[in-house]
């Protein structure tokens, strides 16, 4: 199985991603390719942060963008204390076979209010031959 990461660091929040294809939750004749992601944001600064809200730009193949917008992930708007992490695991359907994914998270410190923008790093959306089969 093929996977893909990125990694980027703001104010102290590390937002690191492991993407793969999901040939189980895919139709290439709808056309549909579905790729799983997980995500890990971890707070290695010294003052507690709170995810508010994401977005999302999601480019096919084709050069068509998308834009997700919306409160927290996967239903929750985690807030961590220093040393603290969150993970979860969430999917994009494509009309392509491949494309590429990349965003930030709002965040906040939940001392001051003071918000901030946590980069989500470009990563790739992809399948290969021995994902195929």
């Amino acid at each position: 199985m093929t996977i893909t990461r990125s990694k980027a660091t703001s104010q102290g929040v590390t937002v690191s991603v492991q993407a793969r294809f999901s040939k189980e939750h895919s139709d290439p004749r709808q056309p549909l390719w579905f790729f799983l992601y997980t995500i890990t944001i971890a707070n290695a600064g010294p003052r507690a942060v709170q995810l508010l809200n994401r977005h999302w730009e999601i480019t096919d193949a084709n050069g068509r963008v998308e834009h997700v917008r919306g409160p927290g992930v996967v239903g929750d708007q985690p807030t961590l204390t220093a040393g603290q992490s969150f993970e979860y695991t969430s999917g994009c359907p494509l009309k392509t076979q491949f494309g590429y994914m990349k965003g930030e998270y709002e965040m906040r410190f939940t001392d001051t209010d003071e918000r901030f923008d946590a980069e989500v790093a470009a990563f790739p959306l992809r399948i290969t031959e021995e994902t195929l089969n």
